[in-house]
C-alpha cells in the first residue's frame, strides 16, 4: 500500500439498510466531506450540522476535525466524551442527546464518532436513538475499532448488569480507517486489538494466522510489514459475515468467538481490562471447551495459545472467579433462557454453536485458563 492509496471494502446492505464503504489507508481525513455528503447531509459548503463525538484523550483530533468541517461550510460542533468504556453509559448518552437538542440537530444532520471502539459504540447508539435514527460515520482510531467495533452496525452501552446489553443495530453510512492514527497508539492498546484480528483468522481466514506467525514482533506494531493486510483481511471477514446477517439471527454469531467469557471477565473487572485481553483468554477457553467436547483437534486448540502468546496477549484469568463468571455468562446475549451457548470450532475456520455444555466440561475448560 502506498502512502496515499485507499482500499475500499463494501459492507452490503441487508434487512432494509443501505450498503456502505470501509476506507482503509493513510491521510484519509480528506475523504470525510465526501462521506458526509453520501450520508445524506448537505454537500460541502452547505449549512448542515455535524456533531463530532470524541473522547477526552483525542480532544485535539476532535477539534481539528471540527475546525476543518467548519471551514468547509458545515455547522460543526465537537462533543467531548469520557475515555474508553466510561463513555458507554446511559448518562453519557443522555448528555449527548441534550447537546443535540440544544443545537437543533435534525434528521438530515450527521454524527461522527472519532475514537476507539467504546466511542464508536456510543456514537452509533446516540445516532440510532436520536429522532429514531440519524446518519453517522465512524472514524476508528484503534486496531480494535477498525477491525471490529466500527464495522457491522452494532451499537450499544453498558449497564451494571453487563456489557452491551442495551443497544441497537444501526449501520454507519461509512467508516474511515486512517492507519496513521495507529502510529501513536500505546503498545498495549495496539496489541489488545490483535485479539480480534487473530479471532478472524481462527473463524474464517487462516492466512491471518500465517501472517502473524511469520512475524509476531512485527504484528505488535503499526510499522510491521503486514499491518495493512492484517487489518484489511479482518475487516473483510467481518464485512462478509455482517452483510448477510445484520441482526445476529444466524451466522453473525460466529464473530462472538471467545466473547462469552470475555464479556464476563470485563464486567468482573469493572471494564478495567482491555477488551482484546479478555477476548484472548476467552478464545483459549473456547478452544479448550471445543477440545473437551470432542469438536476440536489438539493441534488447532494448541495453536490458540501459541499465536496469542507470541504477540503478548494473556492466556489466563483468576481461577477463584469461576462462579461469578458463570452467573454473568447466563445473561449473555447469546444465551437462550437458561441455556448457555458458546461459539466453538469444529476445525480451523469451521465455527459452530455448542449449546448447553455439561457443567463439568465447562469447569474443566476454565481450569485450563485458570491462573
Amino acid at each position: 500500500m502506498t502512502e496515499q492509496s485507499v482500499t475500499r471494502i463494501q459492507v452490503g446492505g441487508t434487512e432494509g439498510t443501505a450498503p456502505y464503504e470501509v476506507l482503509v489507508g493513510r491521510q484519509l481525513l480528506g475523504e470525510l466531506p465526501g462521506l458526509i455528503g453520501r450520508a445524506g447531509g448537505p454537500p460541502a459548503g452547505g449549512r448542515g450540522r455535524v456533531a463530532v463525538l470524541h473522547p477526552e484523550a483525542l480532544a485535539g483530533t476532535g477539534e481539528a476535525i471540527r475546525e476543518d468541517l467548519a471551514a468547509q461550510g458545515y455547522e460543526a460542533i465537537a462533543v467531548q466524551l469520557p475515555n474508553a468504556e466510561e463513555a458507554k453509559t446511559a448518562e453519557v448518552a443522555a448528555y449527548c442527546w441534550k447537546v443535540l437538542g440544544q443545537t437543533g440537530f435534525t434528521r438530515t444532520d450527521v454524527i461522527i464518532g472519532v475514537g476507539g471502539g467504546a466511542t464508536t459504540d456510543l456514537a452509533g447508539f446516540v445516532a440510532a436513538t436520536w429522532l429514531r435514527g440519524v446518519r453517522w460515520i465512524a472514524v476508528p482510531t484503534t486496531v480494535l475499532g477498525m477491525v471490529d467495533a466500527a464495522v457491522g452496525g452494532k451499537t450499544g452501552i453498558n449497564t451494571a448488569e453487563g456489557k452491551n446489553l442495551v443497544g441497537a443495530f444501526h449501520p454507519p453510512a461509512g467508516v474511515l480507517c486512517d492507519l496513521a492514527a495507529l502510529d501513536s497508539l500505546p503498545v498495549n492498546d495496539y496489541v489488545s486489538g490483535l485479539a480480534e484480528i487473530i479471532k478472524a483468522g481462527f473463524i474464517a481466514d487462516p492466512a491471518i494466522l500465517d501472517l502473524v506467525e511469520s512475524d509476531p514482533e512485527g504484528a505488535r506494531t503499526p510499522a510491521g510489514r503486514h499491518t495493512a493486510e492484517l487489518i484489511e483481511r479482518s475487516i473483510r471477514v467481518k464485512a462478509e459475515v455482517v452483510s448477510g446477517d445484520l441482526k445476529e439471527s444466524g451466522r453473525r454469531e460466529i464473530l462472538n468467538y471467545g466473547h462469552t467469557l470475555a464479556h464476563a471477565i470485563e464486567k468482573n473487572e469493572r471494564y478495567k481490562w482491555r477488551h482484546g485481553a479478555a477476548v484472548s483468554v476467552g478464545m483459549v477457553f473456547a478452544a479448550e471447551l471445543g477440545r473437551l467436547a470432542g469438536r476440536l483437534d489438539d493441534a488447532t486448540a494448541d495453536r490458540h495459545r501459541a499465536v496469542l502468546e507470541s504477540v503478548g496477549l494473556p492466556l489466563t484469568y483468576r481461577g477463584d472467579q469461576w462462579p461469578r463468571l458463570l452467573e454473568t455468562m447466563k445473561v449473555d446475549k447469546k444465551s437462550r433462557g437458561n441455556l448457555l451457548r458458546f461459539i466453538v470450532l469444529d476445525g480451523l475456520a469451521k465455527p459452530t454453536v455448542l449449546e448447553g455444555p455439561d457443567p463439568a466440561v465447562l469447569l474443566a475448560a476454565y481450569g485450563e485458563v485458570s491462573a
